[in-house]
């Protein structure tokens, strides 16, 4: 079966779609290059009424991807992985906690970032012990990948020193080469009040502007969300935890309610499929009903 069946059936079968031609082209898939899966906002600690089954959520999504009839190329988890804390104890905890369960995933090769739950109150600290350095680049079969750290900074800030570490290492590439971006905060100003922004997003941006072929994968608003900065789309991923309401929709942001009658209604992961010139994305739910 090829990559482009598969994903109709999994349309009709796996729940929410979106299907969207990336790098700025339309036409239809006709490659098999390879596939990744984002998951995020898995806030593992977090214990409350939004999600009563706070415990089993991320072990369900382990089995999710693991039953997938094609295993990805590699995985990549945009932040807050664990609840926050003030607690530095009860923070590794968590973090060896996450880790040890997803451990049971079949893809091995697994990339993080963190989320300001994670890194925000000990500039990362904690994360970098358990899963390595916060901000990095990867090329994986022709496409270059830029993980951007905008939650150890406690002011929602990329830096000084991110900035001039993203533009040297653009400045290594082609201006038509294909870019991925991941980021748990959103570089464009969202929902500034909710912090749903990244301070000096938009020198970030600016940066990426040049190049032609560039998509934004983040997390943070626990919803799937599609956004445009000139031809650069930004795409959030659904949460793991629980949903959050539509940007600036109400005063807070505080999660949407538990519906006992359908369990893990908003959660999911996405599947990303690239082959250079195109793109597609399913969302999957977490578990089925």
């Amino acid at each position: 079966m090829d990559r482009r069946n598969f994903f109709k059936l999994a349309a009709v079968g796996g729940g929410v779609v979106f299907m969207s031609g990336l790098y700025n082209s339309v036409q239809a898939y006709t490659g098999s290059d390879f596939y990744f899966v984002q998951l995020s906002d898995v806030h593992w600690g977090y214990a409350g009424d939004a999600n009563p089954e706070a415990k089993n959520t991320l072990r369900k999504a382990v089995e999710s991807v693991n039953a997938l009839p094609l295993q990805p190329d590699f995985i990549v988890f945009t932040g807050d992985l664990t609840h926050t804390t003030d607690d530095p104890v009860e923070r590794r905890r968590r973090m060896a906690e996450f880790k040890e369960i997803i451990g049971g995933l079949k893809v091995r090769n697994i990339h993080f970032l963190p989320g300001e739950h994670d890194a925000s109150l000990d500039a990362g600290a904690a994360f970098k012990e358990y899963f390595g350095v916060t901000s990095y680049a990867f090329d994986h079969k022709g496409v270059h990948f830029i993980a951007l750290d905008n939650v150890s900074d406690s002011g929602a800030r990329l830096g000084e020193k991110q900035l001039a570490w993203l533009e040297a290492d653009l400045a290594k590439q082609a201006k038509d080469a294909p870019i991925v971006v991941l980021t748990h905060r959103p570089l464009f100003d969202l929902a500034p009040k909710w912090d749903w922004a990244t301070r000096d997003g938009a020198q970030a941006i600016a940066l990426l502007m040049p190049y032609t072929n560039v998509t934004v994968f983040y997390g943070h608003i626990h919803q799937e969300h599609h956004h445009m900065s000139g031809h650069i789309p930004h795409h959030a991923a659904k949460s793991l935890i629980f949903p959050l309401p539509a940007p600036g929709s109400q005063d807070k942001r505080t999660p949407l309610p538990w519906n006992a009658d359908k369990p893990f209604q908003g959660l999911g992961f996405r599947e990303i499929d690239v082959d250079g010139k195109t793109s597609s994305m399913v969302e999957f739910p977490v578990a089925k009903a």
